[in-house]
């Protein structure tokens, strides 16, 4: 199972990787995490991204969950090609050769779930601080998702103490694990 958290940049998505997987190795899950590699991209990126960038996040973000399914039995991703792909057409507009590698690699995952934008991005040595920014971004997941066909579960933006719970009552999840609380 691969469950990607999609969303704009500084909406909370690591943070959620992190408290889904520690929900799910509590479970006795095999759990690995593919986190975004956007921060690891030796070019440009943000608004001053290229072409180049954006196909090599694109290709090591293909790469990674690749490999992460060989480890592990649930795959928890910050981020995915779709909103990957969102960075690419803001910045250089759409690629034939990019929509069919996206509309065919989106396919793999069994859930994603969009993240709402509910504050404004704050500089982490990173991300881009551009609260109009932040929102087209946004704006062009949504987009690209219904021009994909992908289906999304959007988090409420009023309920956040519970996205957890709701993302893995969405992917079919048990809340809690099986065995027997003793303390």
């Amino acid at each position: 199972m691969k469950i990607a958290f999609i969303g704009s940049h500084g909406v909370g998505k690591t943070t959620l990787c992190y408290e889904l997987a520690a929900r799910l190795k509590r479970q006795d899950r095999t759990v690995d995490l593919v986190m975004e590699v956007a921060r690891s991209c030796p070019l440009p990126i943000n608004r001053d991204t290229t072409i180049d960038a954006q196909a090599w996040i694109l290709h090591t973000q293909v790469a990674q969950e690749i490999a992460a399914q060989a480890r592990g039995d649930v795959i928890v991703c910050d981020r995915s090609v779709l909103d990957n792909y969102a960075y690419l057409v803001h910045a250089t507009g759409r690629r034939a050769s990019y929509d069919a590698l996206v509309a065919e690699w989106v396919a793999s995952y069994h859930r994603l779930i969009k993240v709402p934008v509910l504050d404004p991005p704050s500089f982490d040595g990173t991300r881009d601080t551009s609260t109009q920014f932040q929102r087209e971004i946004d704006r062009l997941i949504d987009t690209l998702a219904a021009e994909f066909g992908v289906a999304c579960v959007t988090l409420d933006p009023a309920h956040r103490d519970g996205w957890v719970d709701d993302v893995l009552r969405a992917s079919g999840l048990p809340l809690a694990p099986p065995q027997i609380s003793l303390f």
